[in-house]
């Protein structure tokens, strides 16, 4: 899935700010950053929220970290929700789809 058209910045909940840092050690803008980092994956998260629409991504910081955040869209910008560290399956996923996106596809 493609990130949507007319993204324009985060909005951040200071409650989730404090909370991603207290509870998993992930700051604001490694958060930023995975957006702007490829490759990057990003899911419908359809199974959390009836309320509004959700989705994770499966990304990585500048440093190389790699995060699982889960957000939502607000107007035109991105609001996260959370964001951790991925899981061993979160990171077999992406090294897999990384590696079919790189290779060259013979005609």
């Amino acid at each position: 899935m493609q990130l949507y058209s007319g993204f324009s910045g985060f909005d951040w909940d200071s409650a989730n700010r404090e909370k991603n840092w207290i509870q998993h050690k992930v700051t604001w803008w490694e958060c930023e950053e995975v957006f702007f980092n490829q490759p990057l994956y990003v899911f419908p998260d359809t199974g959390h929220s009836l309320a509004e629409e959700r989705y994770y991504v499966l990304g990585r910081t500048n440093q190389g970290r790699l995060l699982f955040i889960v957000f939502t869209r607000r107007k035109n910008k991105i609001r996260i929700i959370s964001a951790r560290d991925m899981h061993k399956k979160e990171r077999k996923v992406y090294h897999e789809k990384a590696k079919k996106d790189s290779e060259v596809q013979e005609p």
